[in-house]
């Protein structure tokens, strides 16, 4: 069984041929890419062994940036799982990563040293909705950038939130004893291993980011995205096989559309016409064109409210995921045995296996008590 997942170049040849090139590998899957704005050589890559990478194609060479890390250092989750990173097109050089846990990570690839001889790992920015700084229950499954350098974030088990570049939380987190409540974010309680921006300990209030809701973000990896001439409008896939279109200024929500039978998980728009495409559990791609004469009406039946927390995506993992996990992180122990630094990833193993037994109850991947599927899902 092989541990490793790969970023593999496609290339289509005469008579519908495909060759394909091997760049990377990832110790986990890697759910998202992204190629530098104004370069078709340049992308980065990012896995769940929380691995970022830069790979030109010139050159074919993919070089490891660093391994995303928890903020808490003693924390048995030491290296943060990524499902999404997205490049800011106003300015390639920054980059923001999002995954298991509830920061977004703005890194600027300037401060990397490509001769190796400085470690590059720590952000120059966090971002996270103040509510959520100190919940352990949501993870980040999609981001995107917007023309106007403002950063969106999907959470699972959460909403959507938009944040500008005077929302970041600064490079650097310290522990705090709280969290703060927020009235649409549900009874959360003090979590004393949290951590808050230096201001936010000096008591300097951050502008609250605008939050899309209506749409269930509990099963998959989500992403999300900008739409319209102007990035206007946000949209997003659902777990009940529809898709959303919010306006950005205000957060109306104006069009739901149904779109799958399961789930649409990817919603990418064209950079230079008004047309979607849209994919999900199914085997097909759909490509929308906005043609309609007349107003939409929405649904009424769409829920505003939080869904109800179920972890981070653990209830997802099957035995063979289990397993290919399980190798690599002892694969992972064995390099860093050989510089004395095993304690964090034995921690991970132990966890790994704690968290699939307590999953293994005969419960269903959705959850114990949620049995509706389908457009119900999005339903009050």
């Amino acid at each position: 069984m092989s541990s490793y997942f790969q970023v593999r170049l496609a290339q289509i040849l005469e008579r519908g041929k495909v060759e394909t090139k091997l760049l990377a590998e990832h110790e986990g899957r890697a759910h998202k890419l992204a190629i530098e704005p104004g370069s078709p050589h340049i992308f980065y890559t990012c896995g769940e062994d929380g691995l970022v990478q830069h790979i030109d194609l010139r050159t074919s060479i993919a070089t490891e940036l660093f391994t995303c890390q928890s903020v808490h250092p003693q924390n048995y989750k030491s290296v943060i799982q990524l499902n999404t990173i997205s490049i800011d097109p106003r300015n390639p050089n920054f980059f923001a990563v999002g995954g298991s846990d509830q920061f977004a990570r703005l890194f600027d690839i300037r401060k990397y040293k490509w001769d190796g001889s400085t470690e590059f790992g720590q952000p120059i920015n966090f971002f996270c909705p103040p509510h959520l700084v100190g919940d352990e229950n949501v993870g980040i499954t999609g981001l995107a950038f917007s023309d106007q350098r403002e950063l969106l974030a999907s959470y699972n088990n959460e909403f959507i939130y938009l944040f500008t570049g005077d929302m970041g939380l600064g490079p650097d987190l310290v522990p705090t004893s709280s969290v703060s409540d927020d009235s649409d974010a549900g009874d959360m309680s003090p979590d004393h291993n949290s951590v808050a921006s230096p201001a936010a300990i000096d008591g300097n209030t951050t502008a609250a980011p605008q939050v899309y809701k209506g749409h269930l973000n509990c099963k998959t990896v989500k992403g999300v995205n900008f739409y319209g001439p102007r990035c206007e409008y946000v949209v997003s896939g659902s777990d009940c096989g529809r898709i959303f279109i919010w306006k950005k200024k205000g957060g109306k929500l104006i069009r739901v559309m149904e779109a799958d039978k399961d789930v649409v998980n990817c919603i990418e728009p064209h950079p230079h016409t008004m047309n979607l495409a849209s994919s999900g559990i199914e085997s097909d791609i759909k490509i929308w064109i906005p043609k309609a004469i007349d107003r939409a009406t929405l649904p009424t039946n769409i829920e505003m409210k939080r869904p109800k927390p179920r972890g981070w995506m653990h209830r997802m993992i099957s035995p063979e995921d289990l397993m290919l996990q399980l190798v690599s992180l002892q694969s992972r122990r064995t390099r860093q045995e050989r510089s004395g630094e095993s304690s964090d990833v034995r921690r991970s193993l132990l966890q790994m296996l704690l968290t699939f037994d307590a999953n293994s109850d005969g419960s269903s991947a959705d959850g114990d008590e949620d049995t509706t599927t389908g457009a119900e899902e999005c339903s009050t």
